[in-house]
C-alpha cells in the first residue's frame, strides 16, 4: 500500500522555559538525561511499555524501571514499576493483559510479571544461575528464557541440575583460592569471564498465573544464544506458531573463537514432542548449508512463512546481512537436501538488514544504516522488487521497532544529534502515518540547553570516493572568529557516526566545551554500501587514513578553523587511528586514545573474537599473510613518536577483553621511553566502555581538561 503523506508532531522546543536563554551543555547535564529504550507495543495496539533509566551521579548508580503510555496522541506516560535497581526487557502477553520482564530487585536477575489491571509485580523464576530475555509462546501458555549454566548438569532434571549449579557457585565463592582454569578459548568475553558455562534456553509452562518447573531445552556443551552481540538483534529465539518447537540462533558447534558459523536451530519446546526430551547436544540445524552466520528466526503472523538473517562470507562479521525466506512447511522436511533453497529478499538492497518485524503476512520492516542515519525499510515477500524506505520514518537514528497485532500501530525509538532516544508512535491512517513523540522524557531539559544541529559535509577521499562527515559548531559560534577543531574517529572499524545520540561519545558535550567538532565516516563506515565497508579490511592505515586526511584538509581550509588548535580523539578502532596519527602526522596538537590497538601481534594473541583479526589480516600472524600484521601496525613505526612528539592521553581498562589493556600499556611505555608527553588513565572496574556513572564523569572531566591544556577552546 502506497503512502501519500507523512505527518510529524514537533516535540523539541528551541526556547527555554520562562524566557530564559538556553545554556551550553555541561558534563553534569549529560547525566540528567533520562535514558529511554526497548519500547514494546501491546498486541491490541493500545499501550506501549518501555524502560526508562535515571542516573544518580552521587550514588554512582543507574536505576531502570518500566513505564507505560497509551498510543493515543497527547497521553501522559506513567511509571509502571518502582524498583531501586533494574527492571528491563518488557514483553507483552498475547492477550495484552500482562507484561513479562526481567529484574534484579531481589539480588539476582529473574523473570517477573506485572498485570495491567493492577497489583504488585510477581517473581516467576528463581534459578541459581539467573534468568533473562523472557518471551511468550503465541498462545501465552509457555515462556522461554535463557540462563548461563554448567553444561555437565544440563541433561539432569531441573531441580537436581539447579542444585548442582548452586553448589558450584557457593563453593567457588567460599573458596579462598580464586584460580581460574581454562581448557578452551573464548573463556572470557568483552568484560566477563565466561569460563566453561553455556547459555542455554529454558521453557516453562504458564497458565492461570502459575508456572511449571523450568526445563533446559538445549542441554549440552554448546551455546544456544549469541555470545557475541555482533550476531544478535535482541530476541534471538522464538516459538513456532503451534508452540511445539523453539527456534534459536546457535553459536558455532566448534571453533567458536574463530568461526562465524552461527546457525538457526530448533529443538522441541514440549516434552514428548515429537521425539521425547531433547537429546543432549543434538539440535536440528535449519541453515546447515550456509557456513557463514545465520540467525534471528521469526514467523509470519499467519505462521506460513519463516524469515531469518544471513551472511554469505564465513569468518567476516561485517558482511552484509540479508533477509532470507522459507515456507514454514519446508521446515518439517527432515532431509536438508530436499528442503527448498531460501529466497533472498534483500539481494538488491545495498546495505545490511538489521532488526526486523513482520507487519502483516506479506510485509517485513527492517532497520538499516543508510548515509549516516538509521532508517526502516519495507519489503513485500510477494513482490519481486527491491526494498523501499518505510514512509512513516524519514529522520535521524531510529530503532527497536515493535508492531501491534493488526500492523497499524508502531512503536520505536528515535534519537538525533540534538536529542537522546524517545519513544515515538506511528499510527496508520490509510493514506498517511501520524507520527509523534509519546514518552517526552527529556522535553524540559532540552529547553534549557543550547544544542546545535549538525551540518552534512561531503569531501573526496581516496581514489576520488566521497566521504560523508558531520560538522557540529559550538554554542555562540561566530564565523568571523577562529575556532579550535576536534576530529573524532569512530570505532568498529565497521561502524558510523550517525545523526544520533550517545552517552559515551556525545558530540554536543564536546562542542559545548568551545570546539568545532567533526565526525567523519571514512572507509569501513556502515551505511554507504558493502564495498565501502570491505575497503577497510587489511588496510586499516591505508585508504581510511587517506579519507581522514582529506577530511582534515577540507576543514583546515574553512575560514573559521584555527589550524594551530586541532586535536583528535577516538576509541577502539578510532583509538587505533589516534596511534596511527601519532606515527604518521604532526598536524594535531594532542591525541586522545581510548581502548586502542597498538600492536597487531599482541592484539591477536590476547583478544577473544579471533575471527575478527583473522578476517582483517587474512589469517593468523603465522599464516600466509604475515605482511598484513606488519604494514599498518603502529608499533612498527614507534620511532616516529619522537619525531612528531604529539602529547597523548591514553585510557585503557582492565576488564577490556576485546582490546586488552596490554595495548595501552605498551603505547604508554613507548611514549615515555621516547620522552613524549603522555598520561595513562586506567579503570580497573571497566571494560571496553566506561559505564559506571562516576567513572564516566571522571572520564569526561579528564578528557576535556587534557584537551583544554593542548587545544585551548573558544573563538578568537
Amino acid at each position: 500500500m502506497k503512502r501519500i503523506a507523512f505527518i510529524v508532531l514537533l516535540v523539541f522546543p528551541l526556547v527555554c522555559q520562562a524566557g530564559g536563554k538556553p545554556k551550553p551543555m555541561q558534563v553534569d547535564d549529560l547525566f540528567r538525561f533520562k535514558r529511554v529504550a526497548d519500547p514494546q507495543i501491546s498486541p491490541d495496539g493500545k499501550w506501549v511499555a518501555y524502560q526508562l533509566s535515571t542516573v544518580n551521579l552521587q550514588a554512582n548508580k543507574t536505576v531502570t524501571n518500566l513505564w507505560l503510555v497509551s498510543t493515543e496522541k497527547g497521553s501522559t506516560p506513567k511509571q509502571l514499576t518502582a524498583s531501586p535497581k533494574a527492571d528491563r526487557h518488557p514483553r507483552w502477553s498475547p492477550d495484552s493483559k500482562s507484561i513479562l520482564f526481567e529484574s534484579n530487585r531481589t539480588g539476582s536477575t529473574q523473570l517477573w510479571i506485572i498485570y495491567l489491571a493492577g497489583g504488585e509485580a510477581r517473581q516467576l523464576t528463581n534459578l541459581s544461575t539467573e534468568a533473562s530475555g523472557g518471551i511468550w509462546s503465541r498462545d501465552g501458555k509457555q515462556i522461554a528464557f535463557m540462563s548461563a549454566v554448567w553444561p555437565e548438569y544440563s541433561a539432569k532434571p531441573f531441580k537436581e541440575s539447579d542444585a548442582l549449579n548452586k553448589k558450584r557457585i557457593d563453593d567457588r565463592d567460599a573458596n579462598p583460592v580464586k584460580a581460574r582454569v581454562f581448557t578452551r578459548l573464548f573463556f572470557r568475553h568483552w568484560d566477563d569471564y565466561v569460563e566453561d558455562k553455556r547459555l542455554h534456553l529454558f521453557v516453562m509452562a504458564y497458565e492461570g498465573g502459575k508456572t511449571g518447573p523450568p526445563r533446559d531445552a538445549t542441554p549440552g556443551d554448546r551455546d544456544a544464544y549469541p555470545t557475541s552481540t555482533t550476531f544478535s538483534i535482541g530476541d534471538d529465539f522464538t516459538f513456532s506458531p503451534d508452540g511445539k518447537y523453539l527456534y534459536f540462533t546457535a553459536v558455532p558447534e566448534k571453533d567458536e573463537a574463530w568461526s562465524t558459523n552461527y546457525d538457526v536451530c530448533r529443538v522441541p519446546a514440549q516434552p514428548g514432542y515429537p521425539f521425547g526430551e531433547a537429546t543432549v547436544g543434538k539440535w536440528e540445524t535449519i541453515t546447515s548449508a550456509n557456513k557463514a552466520a545465520d540467525g534471528a528466526p521469526q514467523f509470519s503472523p499467519d505462521g506460513k512463512w519463516f524469515a531469518y538473517r544471513a551472511q554469505k562470507r564465513p569468518g567476516y562479521e561485517a558482511d552484509k546481512w540479508d533477509l532470507m525466506l522459507l515456507p514454514a512447511d519446508a521446515l518439517n522436511e527432515k532431509d536438508a537436501k530436499k528442503r527448498p533453497k531460501a529466497r533472498n529478499l534483500t539481494a538488491e538492497f545495498e546495505v545490511s538488514a538489521e532488526d526486523f518485524v513482520w507487519i502483516d503476512n506479506e510485509r517485513i520492516y527492517f532497520g538499516a544504516d543508510d548515509r549516516a542515519k538509521h532508517f526502516y525499510f519495507v519489503v513485500n515477500i510477494k513482490e519481486d522488487k527491491p526494498a523501499e524506505r518505510a514512509t512513516f520514518i524519514r529522520h535521524h537514528a531510529n530503532g527497536s521497532l515493535s508492531v501491534s497485532a493488526d500492523g497499524r500501530r508502531l512503536a520505536f525509538t528515535r534519537a538525533a544529534m540534538h536529542h537522546p532516544n524517545e519513544v515515538f508512535i506511528a499510527i496508520d491512517k490509510d493514506t498517511e502515518f501520524d507520527v509523534f513523540n509519546a514518552s517526552k522524557a527529556n522535553d524540559k531539559l532540552l529547553t534549557e540547553l543550547d544544542l546545535g544541529r549538525p551540518e552534512n559535509v561531503n569531501v573526496l577521499g581516496a581514489g576520488g570516493q566521497p566521504m560523508q562527515m558531520w560538522l557540529l559548531k559550538p554554542p555562540g559560534f561566530d564565523d568571523k572568529k577562529k575556532w579550535p577543531l576536534v576530529y573524532l574517529v569512530h570505532g568498529g572499524p565497521q561502524g558510523a557516526w550517525e545523526d544520533g545520540w550517545s552517552f559515551r561519545w556525545n558530540a554536543q558535550a564536546w562542542a559545548a566545551q568551545g570546539y568545532v567538532v567533526a565526525l567523519p565516516n571514512p572507509r569501513g563506515s556502515t551505511g554507504f554500501g558493502q564495498q565501502y565497508i570491505d575497503d577497510i579490511s587489511g588496510d586499516w592505515g591505508g585508504k581510511c587514513y587517506v579519507d581522514l586526511m582529506a577530511g582534515l584538509e577540507h576543514l583546515e581550509k574553512l575560514p573559521y578553523i584555527d589550524k594551530d588548535r586541532m586535536g583528535s580523539a577516538g576509541a577502539s578502532f578510532g583509538g587505533y587511528m589516534m596511534n596511527w596519527f601519532a606515527v604518521n602526522t604532526g598536524k594535531f596538537k594532542t591525541l586522545i586514545t581510548h581502548c586502542s590497538v597498538w600492536n597487531f601481534d599482541s592484539m591477536y594473541a590476547t583478544t577473544e573474537e579471533l575471527w575478527f583479526d583473522e578476517w582483517e589480516h587474512g589469517g593468523p600472524p603465522w599464516g600466509k599473510n604475515r605482511a598484513s600484521y606488519e604494514k599498518h601496525s603502529p608499533h612498527k613505526f614507534a620511532a616516529n613518536l619522537s619525531k612528531f612528539k604529539t602529547p597523548m592521553l591514553i585510557i585503557h581498562n582492565d576488564l577490556d577483553f576485546r582490546v586488552p589493556v596490554s595495548e595501552g600499556i605498551q603505547l604508554f611505555t613507548t611514549l615515555k621511553r621516547q620522552g613524549v608527553e603522555a598520561r595513562f588513565i586506567n579503570f580497573p572496574d571497566e571494560g571496553h566502555w566506561v559505564l559506571r556513572p562516576r567513572n564516566s564523569e571522571y572520564w569526561h572531566r579528564e578528557v576535556f581538561a587534557w584537551l583544554k591544556k593542548y587545544v585551548p577552546p573558544g573563538g578568537k
